[in-house]
């Protein structure tokens, strides 16, 4: 048997211990391609045995490396790296929805394939938990406990940008865990009128303001200027989370559900189950389907 891991697109903490659980039940058998499908293409193929030790399956980051690789959707690229992937017997592909898109055409292409949901966005269509997403969502929360004490003393307000990309899952959880006024998950919900209210309200009570914001809406600091310029103060400061929520530290729940992905992929090999999608349902059980 021989085994083929792809990492692609942005990493998340919990990969490196589906990896290493994977290594665990298929010692010897499992390669890698160095930086996902870049490495696949370019035929950077090495077994796995060489950079997973036991020490770094808690880690944050991917052994195996990263990468983003537009290149792969053209013909002539893909048809290489096609031909790469048909020396081995199962291909799993971890990643997001564009890494989904490229296990599925390799499948298509007649490489037995396996998608396993890593992402911190938690955006992968009909999952209800992609590995990495707990971890980001206590780096936010943490980021947030750690600034809102002096934002408190001085009743100021600040603005917290968190990361999802297009997807709102993230700035929702941490808007919720930690106790935000506001949550700006999307460009519908982006008031700046009532925004800049209720940070003039809570001032003019002595408190502060914590509002969490989604990436890719807005400016955050052109919009702390205008509302500063409305308030007629300096008020509003803001704080851009960014990508300590890919480089935390993985939580307990992390380590369990990648634990639990992982068993459920190797049952997947074991019995020859490919051309499936490894997903979490609404009670964060994994269960198996096809490709849409």
């Amino acid at each position: 048997m021989k085994i083929l891991l792809v990492t692609s697109g942005g990493d998340a903490p919990g990969i490196n211990r589906f990896i290493y659980e994977l290594h665990k039940r298929f010692r010897g058998q499992i390669f890698f391609a160095y930086a996902g499908f870049e490495g696949l293409v370019n035929n950077k193929i090495y077994p796995l045995e060489n950079v997973m030790v036991k020490s770094l399956r808690n880690c944050a980051g991917a052994v195996i490396k990263s990468s983003r690789c537009p290149e792969f959707k053209q013909t002539k690229f893909f048809n290489i790296g096609l031909q790469n992937a048909k020396n081995f017997d199962v291909v799993v592909i971890l990643g997001g929805n564009g890494s989904e898109k490229g296990a599925k055409r390799l499948f298509e292409n007649g490489v037995n394939t396996l998608f396993v949901p890593v992402t911190i966005d938690n955006d992968v269509e009909d999952c209800a938990y992609s590995i990495g997403f707990s971890s980001a969502v206590n780096a936010g929360v943490l980021t947030v406990q750690n600034s809102m004490p002096s934002i408190e003393t001085m009743n100021t307000a600040c603005i917290f940008e968190v990361m999802g990309r297009s997807c709102d899952a993230i700035a929702r959880a941490v808007a919720k865990r930690a106790e935000a006024d506001a949550c700006v998950g999307n460009e519908k919900e982006l008031n700046v009128e009532n925004l800049t209210k209720l940070v003039s309200e809570n001032h003019q009570k002595d408190e502060g303001t914590c509002i969490i914001m989604r990436e890719n809406i807005v400016d955050i600091n052109k919009l702390a200027d205008e509302m500063n310029k409305n308030l007629g103060q300096n008020i509003v400061k803001t704080q851009v989370v960014g990508r300590i929520q890919r480089g935390g530290t993985p939580t307990k729940e992390e380590l369990d559900m990648a634990k639990k992905f992982a068993k459920q992929t190797a049952k997947c090999i074991k019995s020859h189950v490919y051309g499936k999608r490894v997903l979490a349902d609404e009670n964060y059980e994994i269960k198996v389907v096809d490709f849409k």
